[in-house]
């Protein structure tokens, strides 16, 4: 009976990517109603897949990531338009070196090392209390970035004190 359970989620700023997608979306639908009205009305079968198009993918732009932590195993998930979860990965505390705030001086040993492969799980928000893990499992290293709760740093603690700092 000495589960452990924590869960945090955020919500991701959009990107430059994003708001590019979206105004060449925009540009498109419109330069074809344009077109439809002025060349030929035969091209309003190309308006109507780029609204669908529309209505598809901007959804499918707004991101959420969770986190859930359980019995020594973390899961991150990407949930696109509220409504399609994605599992991105799972670690397991026995591969994590250490979990520490980005800005930790606890990471400077790993800085500068280019092996590991960075996975951003955060909110991209410059006020956002970011953590790192640096996990290694067999061939695949990873540096995670990610927004815990307090409750998850603490679950995290009691599994591996050693491995997780708070500042």
């Amino acid at each position: 009976m000495g589960e452990t359970y924590a869960e945090a989620g955020v919500s991701r700023l959009p990107t430059a990517k994003t708001y590019l997608i979206k105004f060449l979306l925009i540009v498109l639908t419109f330069a074809s109603v344009i077109l439809t009205l002025t060349v030929s009305p035969a091209l309003f079968t190309f308006v109507l897949v780029c609204i669908v198009a529309i209505s598809f993918i901007f959804p499918r732009l707004n991101v959420e990531y969770e986190y859930v932590y359980c019995d020594g195993q973390i899961d991150f998930d990407r949930i696109s338009g509220k409504a399609k979860r994605k599992r991105m990965l799972r670690i397991d505390m026995e591969q994590v070196e250490i979990v520490a705030p980005e800005t930790s001086h606890a990471l400077d040993s790993y800085r500068n090392n280019k092996s590991f492969t960075l996975k951003n799980f955060s909110s991209l928000r410059k006020d956002a209390k970011t953590y790192a893990i640096y996990s290694v499992s067999g061939e695949s290293r990873f540096k995670i970035l990610f927004e815990p709760s307090e409750k998850m740093l603490e679950c995290m603690r009691y599994k591996a004190p050693r491995k997780v700092m708070m500042q």
